[in-house]
């Protein structure tokens, strides 16, 4: 089954990062239902953004130096390759009457912010910072021979806290030393906070992979659309909570610092994925949650032991950052070529420390960003409580910012 969707005039016109511009002219969108959802052909996307776009064979991982078009799919798969940023989609590719599809969520979800970060509505408009450091206190996170997860990301976020001032952006830390702040408390801390935006900092670890390596982020997970580690065929990861209303937000600020990201640190590109985790969950503003690398993997480990390439972390976690605010002039972002290309990266030594609007017509009023919640099923959990609201910044207790440093170890 085709639906048209007629589409404004002005609209035609518009193209993106190309000289020779290919007008979509009059032609229309072509929603194909598929099981009762909705999806675009990988040729009517390409058409749309006047871009050429590639399909691989299934079960093929997609290769950043063998990407040869700005949109690359893989059949089956959710993985895709969009504008050079390694992404996940929602949903994985499918194929009718010789056709390979898209799920419309993703063109609106994911595509489109990723193409176009400098088009989304109020993109950009920052000028705090909240910098989340992972953990603290009791709770050590990923542990690995040279020290703890808890200890590495508030090193990270105090460096980059100076780099960001520089900037001229203010900057507030969920925590300034070695202790433990609830997951809500973080998130109103951002939600209290006027034109902010939310980056926590974490470290990787897993138990199935010992040579799993790279760095990953996060932003949250669309309404009805599972995340990046569920299962997309599964009934149970069409989760119907609530969605964020500044998801397309969230989406450019993670393209920025992952751009930045790959384009200062030379490791593993893990992309740009999606996830359910309380800190992103609860937070109203744009939020992301960067991956640094994975404490579980030896090499690794020892790099993010040191505390010069803490500084690099830190340094392209902020210069992203700085990229994402320069979208409110409607200026495309850097992308990883280009930083590259003014980065020549030496070598990486593995050595161990010394010491430890543009689619209204196609997205419509759909429920997709909704901030409604779907009515309760009996399948679901009970809602928890929600946490007593955070009181004004004059009454919350001051910890002096110079005995808190002295407080918490940190591994050089």
């Amino acid at each position: 089954m085709i639906i048209f969707v007629k589409r404004p005039f002005a609209l035609a016109f518009l193209s993106i990062f190309m000289v020779s511009r290919l007008l979509f002219g009059a032609d229309d969108w072509q929603i194909i239902k598929v099981n009762g959802h909705d999806y675009l052909t990988v040729e009517n996307i390409s058409k749309f953004y006047g871009l050429p776009a590639d399909v691989v064979p299934s079960g093929e991982k997609i290769r950043l130096d063998a990407v040869k078009n700005p949109l690359e799919f893989v059949r089956g798969s959710r993985e895709a390759m969009i504008n050079g940023a390694r992404s996940w989609l929602c949903f994985p590719l499918v194929e009718q009457d010789g056709k390979v599809l898209v799920s419309r969520t993703d063109v609106a979800k994911t595509i489109e912010p990723l193409l176009r970060p400098h088009r989304v509505a109020n993109v950009g408009k920052v000028q705090t910072v909240i910098l989340d450091p992972g953990h603290g206190g009791h709770d050590k996170g990923q542990v690995s021979r040279y020290g703890y997860e808890k200890d590495f990301v508030l090193d990270v976020a105090r460096k980059l806290r100076p780099f960001l001032q520089a900037k001229g952006l203010r900057v507030i830390m969920t925590r300034e030393g070695d202790y433990f702040v609830p997951l809500e408390v973080r998130a109103q801390i951002a939600n209290a906070t006027r034109n902010s935006i939310f980056v926590s900092i974490h470290f990787n670890g897993t138990n199935d992979d010992p040579n799993a390596t790279g760095f990953e982020i996060f932003s949250f997970t669309p309404r009805g659309a599972p995340s990046t580690s569920d299962n997309a065929a599964a009934p149970s990861s069409l989760s119907m909570q609530p969605g964020s209303e500044v998801d397309a937000q969230s989406m450019a600020l993670s393209v920025c610092i992952y751009h930045s990201l790959l384009g200062h640190v030379p490791e593993f590109d893990r992309g740009i994925k999606r996830a359910r985790f309380a800190v992103l969950r609860l937070t109203r503003v744009p939020a992301v949650l960067v991956e640094g690398g994975f404490l579980t993997e030896r090499g690794e480990s020892q790099l993010i032991a040191k505390k010069d390439w803490r500084a690099n972390l830190a340094q392209a976690i902020g210069v992203g950052i700085e990229n994402y605010r320069a979208l409110a002039g409607k200026k495309p972002p850097m992308l990883v070529a280009d930083y590259r290309r003014q980065n020549k990266l030496p070598p990486v030594e593995l050595v161990a420390p010394e010491a430890d609007l543009s689619l209204l017509n196609l997205i419509g009023e759909s429920a997709f960003h909704s901030s409604s919640p779907a009515p309760a099923k009996t399948s679901s959990p009970a809602p928890q409580a929600t946490p007593p609201p955070l009181p004004p910044p004059w009454q919350r207790p001051q910890i002096s910012q110079s005995a808190s440093l002295e407080s918490s170890v940190i591994v050089p």
